[in-house]
This record gives C-alpha cells, structure tokens and sequence, in this order.
C-alpha cells in the first residue's frame, strides 16, 4: 500500500472501498493525481463537474461570495437563494405556480419529495407509493425505500414502508396505478442500473396514468438534470409535465446542493415547519449554482450535450471493439454495454490509459463528461477508450 492507501485504510469508515488514485488538482476535463500523472475526466464526478474543473466561473462564484456570506440559516434568506429559485423554476417550466426547496445533495432531495408524497394523502385513504424495479434515489433511509435494489436494500430493513416496486413496463403500470397510489417516482434514465432509457411512451403512460388517480408525478432529475442529457431536464424529451422533481449533482457544478422543485397543485402541500434543513439554501452554494446554471446557459452547453453526445456515442461504436455490444443513454449521460461482465478490468485499463470511466455494473461502462467538452477531448477520449478495450479484449 501507499502512503495514502494506508492513511485511506486506516481513518476513512470503510462503507466505500479503495479509490483509484489520489487527485491533486483539475482543469477543465482533466485531472493530475500525486504523482502528477494526467487523467482525461469523462466521468466528471459522477455527472456533477458540469463546467468541468477550476472553471472561471465556478471560481469567481465561491470566491465572491464566500468573501460576503456564506451561511445564514434558514431564519433568513438572501438573494442567490431566492434567484437561484427564480432560475430553477424556469428552466424546469414549473410556471407561476412553481417552487422550490434546496438542500444538500440528491438524497436529501428525494427524502423531501418522498415527505411530499406522504402529504398527498387528504383523505388518507393513499397508503401506496410506487417506485421502479432497479432504480436509485439514494442511500438514507428514506431513498433508500425509494430505491429498487434489494442489496442495497436488504441490510437495513425494516425501512419506511408503503413503497412497492414494479417494473419500467406501461403493463405493470396500468396494472399497479389506483386511488390508492400517492405517488410514482422514477428516473428518465436509471443511471446507476447503466443508464438504462425507459420505454418508449412510459413518461407519457405515466402521466396520464398518476393524473387519472390523482397520484404525483415526482423524476428524480439529480444525474440527468442540469443539461446532461440535451434538454434542461430529463422528463423535458417526453413532453410532460411532472408534479416535482429532484435535482442536485450537476446543478452545483461541484458545490454540495441538492433541491426539490414543485408544479401546480404540488406546490401547496408543504406547510410551516413540515420540512426544513439548516445549511440547505445556504447563500454560497445557491450563488454557486447560481453561476453554474447561468454559465451552462450563456454558453449553450445545453446544445453542446446534445451534439457532443451523439458525436461520442458515433465514435464508441466506430472502434470497432468486439467488447462493445451496444451505446445507450442520452446526451452527455452514455452507457456502453459490453458483451462480457469485464466492466472493472475495462475501468482500470482505462485508468492505465489516463481516461476515468466507470463500471455501472459488470457489463456496462458509464460515462458522463464535463458538458464542456469539445474535438480534443472528443480525440483523446477514442485513443485512450480504445486502447483499454483491447488491452481487456487481448486478455
């Protein structure tokens, strides 16, 4: 072991395994780690580095306002949370009737959304919630009710129940969805399952359906929101419109926020001091996300997911690899199946080459770039990919 990897091993809860390196510092799609070696970032966080790394932008945001107000409580507003509601609102098309709640991250969204659902409930007779087969909405305990997964599920029962779990069929919707369904969660693309699409017509069955029973319609939006998949939202490519959504990861562009966003009806649920965070909407990271969305905005990077998607999808499978079977996903949000489960051996030979990508699971790379990215990332992402998938094909 390293240094490091003693320290790591030593002091760090062991709830996550060893990291693949030590990272020293970034720049746009790159990173160096301690020993200075240089790695093409096409994971970006896992879909968080929006702007990519020590963007302007993102600098400039942290600085400015860390040298004002960083916290407040939420005794108090301040404007970058109030405009940063303002903003998040338009862009998700919630209307004059749209709110917004900030937390801390993507679990703490979907705990506030899974509260919402509960408060659908006026004549108390809605005692189901419905959640997908294979999703992921976190790893507190209330996500982790809402996520499909029964490892990630079954050390921690009894969790909080009420949550069913059905397959991304519009079969087992029509079959499943009643009066007594408070509300239906899902993903637009289950990203930790491999960034797997829903079926064609599903977000639309699902509207219709949860309407009809007067049933909420909440898209966890935290990996595929912020531009990632080429529309401001995931749920935006259906032609839908939701009850809530949950946002966070690329929204911060690296600073921790996570949020809950409301249309119409949904937005009257909430009451005084049914749900509240200390730190949540604190004036640093919401002048931060601030930036971040103002940046992707300016700059397109919006269109830029859309274009350098199908450019990257077009070139994975232009290499030609007998590993590849098949390029999914949406955007800047990419799943490549693999026709054998040698997903980890793919990521470390990557990691060889100077490329970060990750093993969603034994048969599919994810990959989720800086919405930056251009021609020369683009050029050096082929090179390195395709020499790690046949130094794995090799084998």
């Amino acid at each position: 072991m390293t240094d490091w990897q003693q320290r790591f091993d030593s002091r760090i809860m062991r709830s996550i395994g060893m990291p693949l390196a030590k990272l020293e510092r970034g720049d746009g799609a790159w990173v160096w780690d301690d020993s200075g070696k240089r790695y093409l970032d096409f994971l970006a966080g896992i879909a968080v580095n929006a702007l990519g790394h020590a963007h302007p932008v993102f600098v400039e945001a942290v600085s400015a306002q860390a040298a004002k107000l960083a916290h407040v409580s939420n005794y108090f507003t301040t404007e970058p949370a109030l405009e940063l509601a303002e903003r998040i609102t338009r862009l998700a098309g919630a209307g004059d009737e749209g709110r917004a709640w900030f937390g801390n991250s993507g679990a703490e969204a979907n705990e506030a959304a899974f509260k919402l659902a509960r408060l659908n409930n006026s004549g108390g007779a809605r005692t189901r919630m419905l959640a997908l087969v294979d999703g992921f909405h976190g790893r507190t305990m209330g996500s982790l009710a809402l996520t499909g997964k029964p490892h990630m599920r079954d050390p921690f029962e009894p969790l909080p129940g009420g949550v069913e779990h059905i397959p991304a069929t519009i079969e087992a919707l029509e079959a499943e969805l009643d009066d007594a369904v408070s509300a239906l969660i899902l993903e637009p693309i289950q990203g930790e399952a491999g960034v797997v699409e829903l079926p064609p017509g599903f977000l639309e069955a699902a509207r219709e359906l949860t309407h009809r029973h007067g049933a909420l319609l909440i898209v966890d939006e935290i990996q595929t929101g912020a531009g990632r998949t080429g529309a401001w939202f995931g749920f935006q490519h259906a032609g839908i419109t939701p009850d809530a959504i949950t946002v966070a990861k690329g929204i911060g562009g690296g600073i921790p926020i996570g949020g809950l966003v409301t249309f119409g009806r949904a937005s009257s649920l909430y009451t005084k001091g049914q749900h509240g965070s200390t730190f949540g909407g604190n004036p640093l990271a919401t002048a931060v996300a601030n930036a971040v969305l103002g940046e992707i905005e300016r700059a397109d990077l919006v269109g830029n997911a859309a274009r350098r998607g199908a450019q990257l999808r077009e070139r994975i499978l232009a290499l030609g690899s007998s590993l590849v079977a098949g390029v999914r996903g949406r955007g800047l949000l990419v799943g490549v199946g693999l026709d054998e489960p040698v997903a980890a051996r793919v990521v470390a030979a990557a990691m060889d080459e100077g490329l970060i990508v990750n093993a969603a699971n034994d048969s599919t790379i994810r990959i989720a770039p800086p919405l930056i990215i251009g021609d020369v990332e683009l050029d050096e992402f082929d090179a390195r990919f395709g020499r790690a998938l046949e130094r794995v094909a090799a084998a």
